[in-house]
Protein backbone atom coordinates (compact mmCIF):
# COMPACT_ATOMS: atom_id res chain seq x y z
CA UNK A 1 0.00 0.00 0.00
CA UNK A 2 1.45 3.69 -1.10
CA UNK A 3 -0.09 6.96 -0.67
CA UNK A 4 0.09 9.42 -4.12
CA UNK A 5 -0.56 12.33 -2.04
CA UNK A 6 0.77 11.35 1.25
CA UNK A 7 0.83 14.94 2.54
CA UNK A 8 -2.31 15.06 2.81
CA UNK A 9 -2.00 12.42 6.04
CA UNK A 10 -0.97 15.62 7.84
CA UNK A 11 -4.84 16.67 8.22
CA UNK A 12 -5.16 13.32 10.47
CA UNK A 13 -3.08 15.85 13.31
CA UNK A 14 -6.20 17.75 13.70
CA UNK A 15 -8.71 14.68 14.82
CA UNK A 16 -7.17 14.95 18.37
CA UNK A 17 -8.24 18.45 18.55
CA UNK A 18 -11.54 18.02 17.59
CA UNK A 19 -12.05 15.33 19.97
CA UNK A 20 -11.04 17.04 22.72
CA UNK A 21 -13.61 19.89 21.89
CA UNK A 22 -16.72 17.44 21.18
CA UNK A 23 -15.87 15.92 24.45
CA UNK A 24 -14.28 18.31 26.79
CA UNK A 25 -15.74 21.81 25.83
CA UNK A 26 -18.84 22.67 28.17
CA UNK A 27 -21.84 24.62 26.17
CA UNK A 28 -24.72 26.79 27.11
CA UNK A 29 -27.82 24.56 28.05
CA UNK A 30 -30.84 24.08 26.20
CA UNK A 31 -33.53 24.19 28.70
CA UNK A 32 -31.90 25.57 32.34
CA UNK A 33 -32.70 24.09 35.64
CA UNK A 34 -31.61 25.03 39.14
CA UNK A 35 -30.68 21.81 40.20
CA UNK A 36 -29.49 18.82 38.09
CA UNK A 37 -30.97 16.45 41.08
CA UNK A 38 -34.25 17.62 39.64
CA UNK A 39 -33.23 15.38 36.45
CA UNK A 40 -33.39 11.69 36.44
CA UNK A 41 -30.00 9.94 36.12
CA UNK A 42 -29.94 7.33 33.17
CA UNK A 43 -27.44 5.01 33.55
CA UNK A 44 -28.83 3.03 30.31
CA UNK A 45 -27.67 2.23 26.73
CA UNK A 46 -28.51 5.26 25.51
CA UNK A 47 -27.03 6.99 28.01
CA UNK A 48 -23.81 5.22 27.36
CA UNK A 49 -23.80 5.67 23.44
CA UNK A 50 -24.35 9.62 23.86
CA UNK A 51 -21.04 10.29 21.85
CA UNK A 52 -21.60 7.90 19.74
CA UNK A 53 -22.18 9.86 16.74
CA UNK A 54 -18.88 12.53 17.40
CA UNK A 55 -16.85 9.46 17.14
CA UNK A 56 -18.63 7.55 13.64
CA UNK A 57 -18.33 12.00 12.65
CA UNK A 58 -14.19 11.75 13.63
CA UNK A 59 -13.71 7.98 11.71
CA UNK A 60 -15.56 9.61 8.61
CA UNK A 61 -13.77 12.31 8.52
CA UNK A 62 -10.22 10.03 8.91
CA UNK A 63 -11.72 8.02 5.94
CA UNK A 64 -12.04 11.21 3.88
CA UNK A 65 -8.81 12.21 4.80
CA UNK A 66 -7.10 8.78 3.56
CA UNK A 67 -9.06 8.62 0.77
CA UNK A 68 -7.73 12.05 -0.53
CA UNK A 69 -4.58 10.74 -0.25
CA UNK A 70 -5.47 8.55 -2.62
CA UNK A 71 -4.20 4.90 -1.03
CA UNK A 72 -2.89 2.52 -4.07
CA UNK A 73 -1.61 -0.77 -4.11
CA UNK A 74 -1.01 -3.50 -6.98
CA UNK A 75 2.14 -4.00 -9.05
CA UNK A 76 3.71 -4.16 -12.65
CA UNK A 77 7.45 -5.76 -13.59
CA UNK A 78 10.00 -3.36 -14.65
CA UNK A 79 12.92 -3.95 -15.47
CA UNK A 80 15.73 -1.45 -15.20
CA UNK A 81 19.12 -1.98 -17.22
CA UNK A 82 22.18 -1.32 -16.25
CA UNK A 83 24.43 -3.04 -17.93
CA UNK A 84 24.00 -4.27 -22.10
CA UNK A 85 25.63 -5.47 -25.07
CA UNK A 86 26.47 -3.34 -27.94
CA UNK A 87 25.81 -5.42 -31.20
CA UNK A 88 26.51 -4.67 -35.22
CA UNK A 89 24.91 -6.90 -37.40
CA UNK A 90 26.79 -6.99 -40.75
CA UNK A 91 24.50 -9.08 -43.35
CA UNK A 92 25.72 -10.03 -46.62
CA UNK A 93 22.93 -9.00 -49.44
CA UNK A 94 25.03 -10.18 -52.77
CA UNK A 95 23.25 -12.08 -55.28
CA UNK A 96 24.38 -15.57 -53.87
CA UNK A 97 22.03 -14.86 -50.66
CA UNK A 98 19.24 -14.99 -53.26
CA UNK A 99 19.59 -19.06 -53.20
CA UNK A 100 17.37 -20.98 -51.42
CA UNK A 101 17.48 -21.68 -47.70
CA UNK A 102 14.81 -23.89 -45.66
CA UNK A 103 12.60 -21.72 -43.25
CA UNK A 104 9.82 -23.93 -41.02
CA UNK A 105 8.87 -26.24 -43.78
CA UNK A 106 9.40 -23.85 -46.79
CA UNK A 107 12.08 -22.37 -49.27
CA UNK A 108 12.92 -19.18 -49.46
CA UNK A 109 16.00 -16.92 -50.18
CA UNK A 110 18.97 -17.00 -47.88
CA UNK A 111 18.39 -13.41 -47.40
CA UNK A 112 14.90 -13.40 -46.53
CA UNK A 113 15.71 -16.29 -43.83
CA UNK A 114 18.94 -14.01 -42.34
CA UNK A 115 16.62 -11.59 -42.06
CA UNK A 116 13.94 -13.30 -40.33
CA UNK A 117 15.85 -15.15 -37.67
CA UNK A 118 17.27 -11.56 -37.22
CA UNK A 119 14.19 -10.53 -35.74
CA UNK A 120 13.17 -13.31 -33.91
CA UNK A 121 16.77 -12.60 -32.19
CA UNK A 122 16.37 -9.45 -31.36
CA UNK A 123 12.18 -9.48 -30.48
CA UNK A 124 12.33 -13.20 -29.55
CA UNK A 125 10.54 -15.99 -30.37
CA UNK A 126 9.52 -19.52 -28.66
CA UNK A 127 13.39 -20.51 -28.93
CA UNK A 128 14.68 -17.43 -28.61
CA UNK A 129 14.52 -14.57 -25.65
CA UNK A 130 15.10 -11.69 -27.43
CA UNK A 131 17.95 -8.84 -26.94
CA UNK A 132 15.35 -6.29 -25.54
CA UNK A 133 18.07 -4.44 -23.57
CA UNK A 134 20.79 -4.24 -26.14
CA UNK A 135 22.08 -1.53 -28.09
CA UNK A 136 21.65 -3.19 -31.97
CA UNK A 137 22.58 -1.15 -34.98
CA UNK A 138 22.02 -2.64 -38.46
CA UNK A 139 25.23 -3.07 -41.68
CA UNK A 140 24.45 -4.47 -44.76
CA UNK A 141 27.18 -5.42 -47.46
CA UNK A 142 27.86 -6.48 -51.25
CA UNK A 143 30.57 -4.62 -52.95
CA UNK A 144 30.42 -1.70 -50.38
CA UNK A 145 29.19 -1.47 -46.79
CA UNK A 146 26.39 0.25 -45.87
CA UNK A 147 24.97 1.37 -42.72
CA UNK A 148 21.50 0.88 -42.14
CA UNK A 149 20.39 1.16 -38.91
CA UNK A 150 22.71 3.13 -35.83
CA UNK A 151 23.13 1.52 -32.72
CA UNK A 152 20.27 2.10 -30.75
CA UNK A 153 18.43 0.99 -27.27
CA UNK A 154 14.38 1.50 -29.56
CA UNK A 155 14.28 -1.78 -31.75
CA UNK A 156 10.73 -1.02 -33.34
CA UNK A 157 12.19 0.41 -36.48
CA UNK A 158 14.56 -2.01 -36.72
CA UNK A 159 11.88 -4.24 -38.37
CA UNK A 160 11.37 -1.48 -41.46
CA UNK A 161 14.85 -1.42 -41.94
CA UNK A 162 15.23 -5.34 -42.20
CA UNK A 163 12.42 -4.78 -45.08
CA UNK A 164 14.23 -2.33 -46.83
CA UNK A 165 17.31 -4.89 -47.54
CA UNK A 166 17.15 -6.05 -50.98
CA UNK A 167 19.49 -8.27 -52.94
CA UNK A 168 22.38 -6.93 -55.06
CA UNK A 169 21.33 -8.01 -59.19
CA UNK A 170 23.75 -11.23 -59.93
CA UNK A 171 25.25 -9.17 -63.26
CA UNK A 172 25.48 -6.02 -61.29
CA UNK A 173 29.07 -4.58 -60.85
CA UNK A 174 27.67 -4.13 -57.14
CA UNK A 175 27.09 -7.98 -56.76
CA UNK A 176 30.61 -8.48 -54.87
CA UNK A 177 31.45 -9.38 -51.20
CA UNK A 178 33.49 -6.94 -49.31
CA UNK A 179 33.61 -8.28 -45.74
CA UNK A 180 36.99 -6.20 -44.70
CA UNK A 181 35.09 -3.28 -45.40
CA UNK A 182 32.15 -4.45 -43.71
CA UNK A 183 33.81 -5.14 -40.24
CA UNK A 184 36.04 -1.95 -40.57
CA UNK A 185 32.95 -0.34 -40.48
CA UNK A 186 30.87 -1.89 -37.79
CA UNK A 187 34.15 -1.72 -35.77
CA UNK A 188 34.58 2.30 -36.34
CA UNK A 189 30.65 2.25 -35.20
CA UNK A 190 30.73 0.19 -31.94
CA UNK A 191 33.98 2.16 -31.03
CA UNK A 192 32.24 5.57 -30.92
CA UNK A 193 29.36 3.34 -29.15
CA UNK A 194 28.70 5.42 -26.16
CA UNK A 195 28.40 8.60 -28.27
CA UNK A 196 25.17 7.08 -30.03
CA UNK A 197 24.05 5.89 -26.74
CA UNK A 198 24.43 9.71 -25.27
CA UNK A 199 21.94 10.63 -28.31
CA UNK A 200 19.12 8.11 -26.95
CA UNK A 201 16.44 9.88 -25.47
CA UNK A 202 15.08 9.37 -22.13
CA UNK A 203 16.04 8.53 -18.94
CA UNK A 204 17.28 4.85 -19.61
CA UNK A 205 20.29 5.29 -21.72
CA UNK A 206 21.52 8.05 -18.62
CA UNK A 207 21.95 4.80 -16.16
CA UNK A 208 23.00 2.55 -19.13
CA UNK A 209 26.44 0.77 -19.43
CA UNK A 210 27.90 -0.92 -22.30
CA UNK A 211 29.14 -4.15 -20.37
CA UNK A 212 30.61 -5.06 -24.08
CA UNK A 213 30.83 -5.18 -28.18
CA UNK A 214 30.61 -7.95 -30.45
CA UNK A 215 29.98 -8.03 -34.19
CA UNK A 216 27.54 -10.63 -35.93
CA UNK A 217 28.58 -11.15 -39.20
CA UNK A 218 26.45 -13.34 -41.67
CA UNK A 219 27.75 -14.23 -45.00
CA UNK A 220 27.65 -17.20 -47.66
CA UNK A 221 31.14 -16.52 -49.73
CA UNK A 222 34.74 -15.09 -49.35
CA UNK A 223 36.26 -11.36 -49.56
CA UNK A 224 36.63 -10.66 -53.01
CA UNK A 225 36.39 -6.89 -52.97
CA UNK A 226 37.04 -3.71 -50.63
CA UNK A 227 39.77 -1.56 -49.66
CA UNK A 228 40.24 -3.66 -46.36
CA UNK A 229 41.21 -7.34 -45.82
CA UNK A 230 39.33 -9.24 -43.07
CA UNK A 231 42.18 -9.69 -41.39
CA UNK A 232 42.99 -5.79 -41.53
CA UNK A 233 39.68 -5.17 -39.94
CA UNK A 234 39.75 -7.98 -37.27
CA UNK A 235 43.15 -6.88 -35.86
CA UNK A 236 40.92 -3.22 -35.63
CA UNK A 237 38.34 -4.79 -33.52
CA UNK A 238 40.86 -7.26 -31.66
CA UNK A 239 42.77 -3.83 -30.73
CA UNK A 240 39.47 -2.22 -29.57
CA UNK A 241 38.12 -4.97 -28.16
CA UNK A 242 35.48 -5.92 -30.34
CA UNK A 243 34.57 -9.87 -30.51
CA UNK A 244 33.37 -11.02 -34.00
CA UNK A 245 30.72 -13.91 -34.13
CA UNK A 246 31.30 -15.26 -38.18
CA UNK A 247 28.11 -17.63 -39.57
CA UNK A 248 28.30 -19.01 -43.06
CA UNK A 249 24.99 -19.26 -44.38
CA UNK A 250 24.05 -22.01 -46.53
CA UNK A 251 26.71 -24.09 -46.67
CA UNK A 252 28.46 -24.05 -50.51
CA UNK A 253 26.71 -22.76 -53.80
CA UNK A 254 26.08 -26.17 -55.13
CA UNK A 255 22.58 -26.79 -56.57
CA UNK A 256 21.10 -29.61 -58.57
CA UNK A 257 21.03 -29.49 -62.43
CA UNK A 258 19.49 -31.68 -65.08
CA UNK A 259 21.67 -32.83 -67.71
CA UNK A 260 21.69 -35.14 -70.85
CA UNK A 261 23.09 -37.54 -67.98
CA UNK A 262 21.10 -37.10 -65.61
CA UNK A 263 20.73 -34.54 -62.64
CA UNK A 264 24.27 -33.46 -61.37
CA UNK A 265 25.42 -31.42 -58.87
CA UNK A 266 27.04 -28.20 -60.18
CA UNK A 267 29.09 -25.60 -58.02
CA UNK A 268 27.67 -21.95 -59.14
CA UNK A 269 30.54 -20.31 -56.82
CA UNK A 270 33.28 -20.53 -54.32
CA UNK A 271 31.07 -20.75 -51.18
CA UNK A 272 31.44 -19.91 -48.10
CA UNK A 273 35.37 -18.98 -47.35
CA UNK A 274 35.51 -21.15 -43.76
CA UNK A 275 39.02 -20.66 -43.17
CA UNK A 276 38.73 -17.02 -43.32
CA UNK A 277 35.46 -16.81 -41.22
CA UNK A 278 36.77 -19.17 -38.80
CA UNK A 279 40.33 -17.27 -38.18
CA UNK A 280 38.56 -13.97 -37.87
CA UNK A 281 36.16 -15.46 -34.89
CA UNK A 282 39.57 -16.78 -33.58
CA UNK A 283 41.60 -13.34 -33.16
CA UNK A 284 38.73 -11.54 -31.66
CA UNK A 285 37.68 -14.20 -28.63
CA UNK A 286 34.25 -14.93 -31.38
CA UNK A 287 33.12 -17.99 -32.47
CA UNK A 288 32.34 -19.69 -35.65
CA UNK A 289 29.65 -21.49 -36.77
CA UNK A 290 27.75 -22.82 -39.80
CA UNK A 291 23.69 -22.61 -40.78
CA UNK A 292 22.14 -24.42 -43.45
CA UNK A 293 18.81 -23.51 -42.65
CA UNK A 294 16.74 -21.94 -39.70
CA UNK A 295 16.66 -24.06 -37.20
CA UNK A 296 20.42 -24.24 -37.67
CA UNK A 297 20.64 -20.53 -37.61
CA UNK A 298 18.53 -20.55 -34.87
CA UNK A 299 20.73 -22.67 -32.67
CA UNK A 300 23.68 -20.22 -33.30
CA UNK A 301 21.88 -17.23 -31.75
CA UNK A 302 21.10 -18.92 -28.30
CA UNK A 303 24.64 -20.08 -28.33
CA UNK A 304 25.65 -16.39 -28.67
CA UNK A 305 22.52 -15.52 -26.20
CA UNK A 306 24.37 -17.96 -23.72
CA UNK A 307 27.49 -15.96 -24.30
CA UNK A 308 26.19 -12.63 -24.67
CA UNK A 309 24.39 -11.59 -21.44
CA UNK A 310 23.49 -8.23 -20.44
CA UNK A 311 22.71 -7.70 -16.85
CA UNK A 312 19.57 -6.54 -14.89
CA UNK A 313 19.92 -4.58 -11.82
CA UNK A 314 16.51 -3.86 -10.31
CA UNK A 315 13.05 -4.92 -10.35
CA UNK A 316 10.21 -2.62 -9.25
CA UNK A 317 6.40 -2.77 -9.20
CA UNK A 318 4.51 0.20 -10.05
CA UNK A 319 0.70 0.53 -11.92
CA UNK A 320 -0.69 0.92 -8.86
CA UNK A 321 -5.00 0.26 -8.40
CA UNK A 322 -6.54 3.30 -6.87
CA UNK A 323 -8.49 2.82 -3.53
CA UNK A 324 -9.92 6.40 -3.03
CA UNK A 325 -13.64 5.09 -3.39
CA UNK A 326 -13.19 2.24 -0.67
CA UNK A 327 -12.55 4.53 1.89
CA UNK A 328 -14.91 7.53 0.35
CA UNK A 329 -17.79 4.88 0.06
CA UNK A 330 -16.84 3.49 4.22
CA UNK A 331 -16.72 7.63 5.34
CA UNK A 332 -20.38 8.01 3.43
CA UNK A 333 -21.88 5.03 5.43
CA UNK A 334 -20.10 6.38 8.66
CA UNK A 335 -21.87 9.20 8.11
CA UNK A 336 -24.95 8.21 7.02
CA UNK A 337 -25.23 6.12 10.35
CA UNK A 338 -24.60 9.16 12.14
CA UNK A 339 -27.16 11.17 11.08
CA UNK A 340 -29.85 8.28 11.66
CA UNK A 341 -28.22 7.74 15.40
CA UNK A 342 -29.01 11.69 15.76
CA UNK A 343 -32.49 11.58 14.21
CA UNK A 344 -33.60 8.72 15.99
CA UNK A 345 -32.58 7.42 18.97
CA UNK A 346 -30.00 9.17 20.14
CA UNK A 347 -32.04 12.64 19.11
CA UNK A 348 -31.03 15.64 21.33
CA UNK A 349 -34.14 17.95 22.74
CA UNK A 350 -34.73 20.88 21.34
Amino acid sequence: MRFANPYALTALLILPFLLYWGLGVKRQAALGFSSLALLPKSHGLRGRLVHLPLFLRLAALALIIVAIARPQAGMEKIQEVNKGIAIEMVVDRSGSMGQGMKFDGSDISRLAVVKKVFGEFVNGNGTLPGRPNDLIGLITFARYADTICPLTLAHAPLNSFLDSIKLVPQKSPENRTSIGDAIALAAARLKTAEQALAKEPGKRADKYTIKSKIIILLTDGGNNAGKHLPDEAAALAAKWGIKIYTIGVGGDDVVKVKTLFGTQMVRTGNGVDRKSLARLAERTGGIFRMAEDAKALRAVYQEIDKLEKSEVTSVRFLDYKEYFFNFALAAFILLLLETVLRCTVLRKIP
